[in-house]
């Protein structure tokens, strides 16, 4: 499933769009398509992984689900979701969920809550952690209305980088390591984005998908914890179980 990261990629490909009308729309989403046409995109906004295609008085929501992708000025051989053509291009995107919000998206969406919002409030963050003192911090992270856009990678990579154990409960963790927990969410995500524009993710990856720790020079165990049941990279000597 993309990440936050991937979906302002996204974002930033079709940006050259904004400002224009939509001259046709076509795909096999279960919206009105036909009410896209002639209308003009105003903005596009993501919430950690929602791209949201902005119009007067709605919003198209688009959720990448695992497997979804998008073209700019391409095609595949597919079933296209959703195909918008402006004067300047295209926009085709495949396997993915698309809806309609009605009015405006900032009714929608707290974006206080994205971690790669300027508007992200990691004191918000806090206290909502403090309201699941028996949550793993594996669970804790991939939350969406705590930590929008933080997907399975981030969460290994973060877990890893503050020396905390998967299964660490948020209440038993301290408060100081907590609060670096928080910080890295935001920090790591961007290093992900930077990465990810020079196609240089994996080979920047320190716990996900490794076998040795790199810190310790021990084997990586791989697990599915958490009630998410999500992969976790971890190492059982350098990164602490708070219980």
């Amino acid at each position: 499933m993309p990440e936050g990261p991937s979906i302002i990629i996204a974002k930033n490909a079709a940006k050259q769009f904004i400002g224009q009308k939509v001259a046709a729309a076509a795909g096999n989403a279960k919206i009105d398509i036909s009410r896209l046409e002639n209308q003009k995109l105003n903005d596009i906004k993501t919430w950690g992984k929602h791209l949201l295609l902005c119009f007067d008085g709605f919003t198209v929501r688009i959720h990448f689900l695992l497997f979804g992708t998008y073209f700019i000025n391409e095609t595949k051989n597919a079933l296209l979701r959703l195909g918008l053509t402006f004067k300047n291009g295209e926009f085709n995107i495949y396997t993915a969920n698309v809806q309609v919000l009605e009015g405006n998206v900032n009714d929608h969406y707290d974006f206080t809550a994205d971690v790669m919002n300027d508007t992200w409030n990691p004191a918000s963050a806090k206290a909502k952690l403090a309201d699941v003192p028996n949550k793993q911090v594996c669970d804790a992270l991939l939350e969406q209305d705590i930590f929008s856009g933080v997907g399975n990678i981030i969460k290994n990579e973060v877990l890893y980088r503050v020396h905390v154990h998967p299964e660490s409960l948020i209440g038993k963790i301290p408060d100081n390591v907590l609060d670096s927990v928080i910080t890295e969410a935001r920090n790591y995500s961007f290093d992900f984005l930077h990465w990810k524009e020079k196609d240089e993710l994996k080979k920047n990856w320190l716990a996900h998908s490794k076998k040795t720790c790199k810190r310790c020079d021990l084997p990586l165990h791989k697990e599915y914890t958490g009630t998410k049941k999500r992969r976790s990279f971890f190492c059982t000597n350098c990164q602490v179980l708070y219980k």
